[in-house]
């Protein structure tokens, strides 16, 4: 398996099934009350759900443009930007899924044009703080690359289930039914 194997399909994935939570949010939820919503947080100190979904957009772009060894496209920095001005301007839930979807564009284009990446490839990871990782690309994509992109995407599903909307383990997997061996699933009885 490549490492392009690991972050593509999981990045469209994930980024699918956070759409169709924050869809299931827009019809569950009280009439009016998305910006709520988006300004919802797990803890004082975390980041709301609009800027978790953001960042989770922002570590699938990245992901992808780091092995590809591109220059981060102008669009990241618009996310970053958009999630760390979350709290004063949530967006709604609309903004939220065209972001999804954009990402989702990008990371189907890049897809198709994806080089082998070599493992020990090694990639330099520059943090706004200053901090730095010198990272080989397997390391890069084991280490940063899913655990962030999980990370944002895993708070979303949180921030979404403490506001009562109502999601599962089999909203969060969906993906997996596609493997589903029939004649195997619980009857609805």
């Amino acid at each position: 398996m490549t490492l392009p194997d690991m972050l593509v399909p999981t990045y469209l994935q994930m980024l699918g099934a956070l759409s169709a939570w924050l869809a299931k949010a827009e019809e569950q939820g009280p009439s009016g009350k998305a910006e709520a919503l988006l300004l919802a947080r797990l803890a004082p100190d975390m980041f709301p759900l609009s800027t978790q979904v953001r960042f989770a957009c922002v570590q699938a772009q990245e992901g992808i443009a780091r092995l590809r060894g591109d220059a981060l496209p102008p669009s990241i920095a618009e996310l970053l930007d958009e999630g760390r001005n979350a709290a004063e301007h949530p967006g709604s839930i609309a903004d939220a899924r065209r972001r999804i979807a954009e990402t989702l564009a990008i990371v189907e284009a890049a897809a198709g044009g994806m080089p082998d990446v070599d493992p020990a490839t090694p990639i330099a990871h520059a943090l706004p703080q200053g901090m730095i990782f010198d990272l080989t690309a397997e390391q890069y994509v084991r280490d940063w690359a899913l655990p962030q992109f999980y990370f944002h995407v895993m708070a979303a599903y949180a921030i979404l289930r403490a506001q009562g909307i109502e999601l599962g383990k089999a909203d969060y997997v969906a993906h997996m039914l596609a493997h589903l061996r029939p004649g195997t699933a619980p009857s609805a009885g």
